[in-house]
């Protein structure tokens, strides 16, 4: 924890990034403070975020980090919404082990990843069990290891020996989350700063760093949600708003009628703000 957040414990920092991002407004496709979707109410990513502050804490505190996560994930799917941050928290918690260690860079961060454990893994399917994940079909050949199996898949990875950090890799070149764990966390170091650099309030800086994410790389949400073409469609009209050619407020009504969400870059957005408060941006 940086001078900038004082009297906040990297826990609640974490916290708050997930209620910072959830604010910000408007995210394209995304639930904020003017839209909803019709599973999914703004007051219940208020309660997911506040959820998942438990799981923060022992992540933080050098807890082992798959069971770190399953504890917030769920505290956070403690409302009636279901999945609201899980994408984020995933993002998330190998940060906040990192700044636990007085270690947040892409660097220290990636020593988390490369620490993980079998352990971890199965701790990480059995987050799962506890709320709905819309996610990808496995490759060919890695049906034993769907994440929808939850504990069922925990003696396959056993078998295989196979690490939190291992799983992520196989997922990786479909799935944004597991990309940044895998990557060096790059897109979300480039989120925090880009948020620090901005002036404004900081829900509106998440507002337009999600735009601006958007608008340089399809989400790959999007794409399991709908196809690839969706998923270019939707970072062509962003780049469109982003260049002052498109309403954002036209673009956010547009993607909610057609029940398109860019969740992977919420994700990388909550996890920026959680760096960016981290290293002392004021709220």
């Amino acid at each position: 924890m940086t001078d900038g957040a004082v009297g906040r414990t990297t826990a609640e920092n974490a916290e708050l990034a997930l209620l910072l991002e959830v604010a910000g407004t408007p995210k394209p496709g995304n639930v904020d403070r003017h839209r909803e979707c019709d599973d999914l109410r703004f007051e219940q990513f208020l309660a997911g975020a506040v959820g998942a502050r438990e799981g923060f804490r022992r992540a933080a505190a050098g807890d082992p980090l798959g069971a770190a996560f399953r504890r917030a994930i769920e505290g956070m799917s403690a409302q009636r919404g279901g999945n609201t941050q899980f994408g984020a928290v995933l993002l998330t918690t190998p940060l906040v082990a990192a700044a636990g260690r007085d270690a947040l860079s892409p660097a220290g961060a990636s020593a988390v990843v490369a620490e993980t454990t079998v352990s971890d893994a199965a701790a990480f399917y059995r987050a799962f069990e506890a709320v709905n994940v819309a996610v990808a079909d496995p490759p060919e050949g890695m049906e034993p290891l769907d994440v929808r199996r939850g504990s069922e898949a925990v003696p396959v990875l056993e078998r295989r020996g196979l690490a939190l950090a291992d799983v992520m890799e196989r997922s990786a070149d479909r799935d944004g989350v597991a990309r940044e764990w895998v990557g060096g966390f790059e897109r979300t170091f480039v989120a925090a700063a880009s948020l620090r650099e901005r002036e404004g309030p900081v829900t509106d800086r998440a507002a337009a760093v999600f735009l601006d994410l958007l608008a340089e790389e399809p989400d790959t949400f999007v794409a399991i949600q709908h196809d690839r073409e969706t998923a270019e469609w939707v970072t062509e009209r962003a780049r469109a708003a982003r260049d002052g050619d498109l309403d954002p407020e036209e673009l956010a009504e547009t993607l909610v009628d057609r029940d398109i969400n860019p969740g992977t870059t919420a994700d990388v957005v909550a996890a920026g703000l959680f760096v960016a408060l981290e290293r002392g941006m004021p709220v």
